[in-house]
């Protein structure tokens, strides 16, 4: 077997061992036979809020357990064929094996960072807060492109992507914005990216075309499921009305559509401006909810991220990612290490090797190929 080949045939195996630690693979027949036992219950449905758990963690388990056997058995087809193919120097036997083994690798390491999206709110939709910071209109020129890129990255996961509220920045680009993002594990995957970004570039507005560095803060919160219990005392809170002035017709940027809720205790302000003052109510609330979720959240895994509890200067000190377009190309993540010079592809939304990365660190303490090595 060529040593290529070998390396795929290795980096399947350890997705594999992960995959079988995630879902405790010795245990998981067993915890299925008791969930189709709950299932056959005709008492489940009395509870409806526990029963849709209940199917939902069974789906969990069997998706989890078809992945890893799906995987398991086409790594031995392979392994075989490629041995067959040696032994009756078969060339084209074994390059189509080998080829699958190269795709079956990708695959692999694709469902082992998907086993790690297993945290509570993990498998929810997501709000996305972008903030330009420190750098004028460069930094509301960096925020629009960061906006561009998350749009991109959800698009090609196949999310749906809603925008909540924009301000539009004095010169060029976005002051704000805010997003939701919907679909399975939107969460999981984007709440690495809470933190400051920061872009190193030659400045298009700068007649003298000298180098500006311009930082944007990224905030990421859970939408709270109609399950979850988060109670907003009436009194803690303004709600304010103002002018629209986003798109959609004369009657919405003259009435008093949009919708600002501040919440005392915690300092957390949050808009809508859809066309319905009713539906940004709404909206801004379950924002809300979803920001007080998150902060409990972080209390509870001790990982009190300052970006969430008092908002932090978007500048030096609190950066996550750096992002150099001159002298060189390269995205670097401060966090793992990880980083790449294809910065086009980044900021097309090629994000899912940083992301990744991430969710590697938080489990292991370690990068991953580092978590891999032990």
């Amino acid at each position: 077997m060529r040593a290529e080949t070998q390396t795929n045939v290795e980096a399947i195996e350890k997705s594999l061992n992960l995959l079988a630690q995630r879902m405790d693979r010795e245990t998981a027949p067993y915890r299925l036979e008791e969930f189709n036992a709950r299932v056959e219950d005709p008492t489940l449905w009395d509870d409806p809020t526990a029963a849709q758990k209940l199917m939902r963690d069974r789906q969990l388990l069997v998706d989890a357990m078809s992945n890893y056997d799906s995987i398991a058995q086409e790594l031995a087809d392979n392994i075989e064929l490629i041995e067959m193919g040696e032994s009756e120097d078969d060339a084209e036997i074994i390059k189509e094996a080998e080829d699958a083994l190269k795709a079956l690798r990708e695959r692999a390491a694709q469902k082992e960072l998907e086993a790690l999206l297993d945290g509570e709110a993990d498998g929810n939709d997501t709000f996305l807060e972008i903030n330009a910071g420190a750098g004028g209109t460069e930094s509301c020129d960096w925020a629009n492109m960061l906006a561009r890129m998350y749009v991109r990255w959800a698009e090609k996961k196949g999310y749906k992507v809603e925008l909540q509220s924009e301000q539009s920045g004095d010169e060029a680009g976005i002051k704000s914005a805010t997003y939701k993002i919907s679909g399975h594990n939107a969460y999981g995957w984007l709440k690495s990216e809470s933190g400051v970004h920061r872009l190193v570039r030659i400045s298009p507005f700068d007649s003298a075309a000298k180098r500006h560095t311009s930082f944007t803060s990224v905030k990421v919160y859970p939408v709270v499921d109609d399950n979850i219990e988060i109670e907003v005392n009436p009194s803690d809170i303004r709600l304010d009305t103002y002018r629209s002035s986003g798109a959609g017709g004369q009657h919405v940027n003259t009435t008093d559509s949009a919708v600002r809720i501040t919440h005392f205790p915690t300092g957390i302000v949050v808009t809508s401006s859809e066309k319905s003052q009713h539906q940004n109510r709404d909206i801004a609330m379950k924002a809300l909810k979803s920001r007080l979720y998150q902060m409990e959240l972080d209390k509870r895994s001790a990982l009190v991220n300052e970006a969430h509890e008092n908002a932090g200067d978007a500048g030096w000190g609190n950066q996550i990612r750096s992002y150099v377009l001159q002298p060189y190309q390269m995205v670097k993540d401060l966090r793992t290490g990880f980083e790449t010079s294809d910065t086009k592809g980044v900021l097309d939304g090629d994000l899912d090797g940083f992301m990744g990365a991430t969710l590697a660190l938080n489990m292991s303490g370690k990068g991953r190929e580092a978590a891999h090595a032990d």
